[in-house]
């Protein structure tokens, strides 16, 4: 039987959207420090991270769940009058292989043009090699440094239709 995606907004503080917020900061985390992370860390990391801006009117946090399960998550906030910022996209590696990261990508990017962009943007590392190829799979391209953010090293756009 084929897996089941179910991919809508959801507010980022729910406890389904907290945990995979969590899980999504833990690993990104671990392989940047490349050693595990402590819960403190972890609670560091997610106090006054900004997430409130990926609420309406500035912004979505979509959850996205396989057969039921909370399985990914992913935000996306108006970066300017043009622009939508992908953030915090995270699929659970159980979950992984199925698909659901593009249909994550596909919903994050419908909920930008509700929001009014007509560009997405997004800054990565280069140690996130799983994202930057789901990434320039569906279209995006490096593009020139934007924003101030001290741990992104590369940055990708894509028009959106």
């Amino acid at each position: 039987m084929k897996a089941h995606w179910d991919i809508r907004p959801e507010r980022y503080d729910t406890s389904d959207a907290t945990a995979l917020r969590r899980d999504y900061y833990e690993e990104v985390a671990r392989r940047y420090w490349r050693r595990a992370v402590s819960d403190a860390e972890i609670d560091a990391g997610l106090a006054d991270d900004g997430v409130e801006v990926l609420a309406p009117p500035t912004g979505r946090f979509l959850v996205g769940r396989r057969d039921g399960k909370p399985a990914a998550c992913g935000g996306v906030r108006l970066f300017d009058a043009e622009r939508a910022e992908l953030t915090r996209v995270y699929v659970r590696p159980a979950f992984r292989g199925g698909g659901g990261a593009g249909l994550l990508l596909s919903a994050l990017e419908a909920a930008a043009l509700e929001l009014g962009a007509r560009r997405m943007v997004l800054n990565t590392r280069l140690d996130l090699v799983e994202a930057r190829a789901l990434y320039a799979r569906h279209g995006y391209r490096e593009i020139p440094r934007y924003g101030d953010d001290p741990y992104a090293q590369v940055w990708f756009g894509k028009e959106l239709p």
